[in-house]
């Protein structure tokens, strides 16, 4: 018989799998998402059938139908092995998965099957006559995912492990999950106030739940850190250290913990150890490029004239895994900005203008990726070109995006800065004066904005911007 396509494709929508969760490959560095999982498939064995599912999405996205199959396969395998007596429960994302795989491959028999092999067993495990509405095991699991596919997913992710919660409170898992989405907000979110952090409860509780998660462990000890307490953070460390001395996925916010901290050579210790286990982490070589900048901050700061050598050496192991960072995941913007200043550190003005050119053709862009890559590529036309007109440029463009981040705030003051500078050394010209009204009045100090503008017209009396600038804002006030 053969099965309508379209009713088909309508059944498929309903059910709840990586294929219906919007998760955009143009989001992720492919070969790097899935160069991750893998690592991950080795160390966590709890999560492992999240992964194999997630995997066999990415290999689909990788037009690698066949190798999606056999990973589909493996997660079936890790729940015959873990969950005998819940098997229906804990694959219906695999069995989803599997419907659309087939779907795609055109055996559309076989995708029905397991369609219908999902219905059924929902209507099952369900006690509702609604058995659409997903099990908390689901809902853990889209948020797993929507946390590998980057920043823009976070909140959708924070929603999904609070959905699992209602039903289950103290379940571990979606504890640890809920949490580390709730620190992963806060760390992109521009309100990183010092005293208070929406984090700190959900990472105790999850820790509560299970002693045992060392990851969720550093995590807590970050935040302390943040919160300025530092020797209980640290106390965390050293007692994750005891448990999972070789995982990874502890060890590399150890070795930022203890960057932070400023014992650099400590924290590049840690990192080699990890780099030994996953040696293509981005994560890793990004954290040892840091420890690396660090060190070279470090020698400015307190060598008058410090070696030649010294430094070129510094700039060039900076240089080498932020370049490496880049070539294992093309996507992760912090990389290219912190490999384009090091160049420029180095003088290699060529390479560093090319790796802001390449920042700013990624297609992702965020508001606030943006606004922070015009800060420092205005920082680089500014100290580095001593181009003070497209500094100035690219600091507006980054204010013009009016979402507040730390990246607009950097534009704003190094706007406001250099145009005082300017202004001061008798070069201000109509324009700067029109443009540090822009930025006051962005600030809402309106009488300041009033008499910068009233400058402008004074030097620049045709122009129509900055009188209907200023008619607005006394009208305003």
């Amino acid at each position: 018989s053969t099965i309508s396509k379209n009713s088909l494709k309508s059944s498929l929508l309903q059910l709840e799998c990586h294929f219906t969760w919007t998760l955009l490959k143009q989001d992720v560095d492919l070969d790097n998402l899935e160069e991750t999982i893998g690592d991950q498939i080795e160390f966590f064995i709890k999560y492992n059938i999240t992964n194999y599912n997630l995997l066999s999405y990415v290999c689909h996205l990788k037009n690698s139908n066949e190798e999606a199959l056999r990973n589909l396969q493996k997660a079936e395998e890790v729940v015959k092995k873990n969950y005998p007596d819940e098997i229906a429960r804990r694959s219906l994302v695999t069995w989803g998965n599997y419907a659309w795989i087939y779907y795609h491959m055109e055996r559309y028999e076989e995708a029905q099957a397991y369609v219908s092999k999902v219905e059924n067993s929902c209507k099952k495990l369900s006690s509702t006559a609604q058995w659409k509405i997903p099990l908390p095991e689901t809902y853990a699991e889209q948020g797993w995912a929507l946390l590998k596919f980057g920043g823009k997913y976070y909140e959708r992710a924070k929603n999904c492990f609070e959905n699992a919660l209602k039903n289950e409170p103290n379940n571990p898992e979606f504890n640890a999950g809920y949490a580390i989405a709730m620190y992963r907000l806060e760390q992109l979110s521009y309100t990183q106030c010092e005293d208070v952090s929406p984090s700190l409860e959900p990472l105790k509780l999850a820790l509560e739940l299970n002693p045992k998660d060392t990851v969720i462990m550093a995590l807590l000890a970050l935040k302390l850190q943040d919160l300025k307490q530092v020797d209980e953070g640290e106390r965390y460390i050293e007692e994750a250290m005891q448990k999972t001395p070789d995982l990874p996925y502890f060890l590399r916010y150890a070795a930022k913990f203890y960057r932070r901290k400023e014992e650099v050579d400590k924290a590049l210790e840690i990192l080699k150890k990890a780099l030994a286990v996953t040696p293509k982490s981005a994560f890793l070589h990004h954290q040892v490029g840091l420890c690396y900048r660090a060190k070279l901050i470090q020698l400015k700061k307190t060598t008058r004239y410090p070696p030649q050598e010294q430094v070129e050496e510094l700039i060039r192991l900076s240089i080498f895994h932020f370049k490496t960072v880049t070539d294992q995941n093309t996507i992760f913007l912090p990389a290219y900005t912190d490999l384009a200043n090091m160049y420029a550190e180095g003088k290699r003005y060529e390479e560093a203008e090319e790796t802001f050119q390449k920042a700013f053709q990624t297609n992702i862009l965020s508001y606030r990726d943006k606004q922070h890559l015009c800060y420092y590529y205005g920082n680089f036309q500014r100290f580095h070109m001593k181009s003070e007109s497209e500094a100035i440029r690219y600091y507006i463009e980054g204010l013009k995006i009016e979402k507040d981040s730390i990246g607009r705030n950097k534009c704003r003051n190094a706007l406001k800065k250099l145009l005082e500078q300017r202004i001061q050394r008798g070069l201000g010209d109509a324009t700067d004066f029109g443009t540090l009204g822009l930025v006051h009045n962005l600030n809402g100090e309106k009488h300041e904005a009033i008499e910068c503008y009233e400058k402008a017209v004074a030097l620049y009396p045709d122009n129509e911007e900055y009188l209907s600038a200023l008619c607005e804002l006394r009208r305003s006030i």
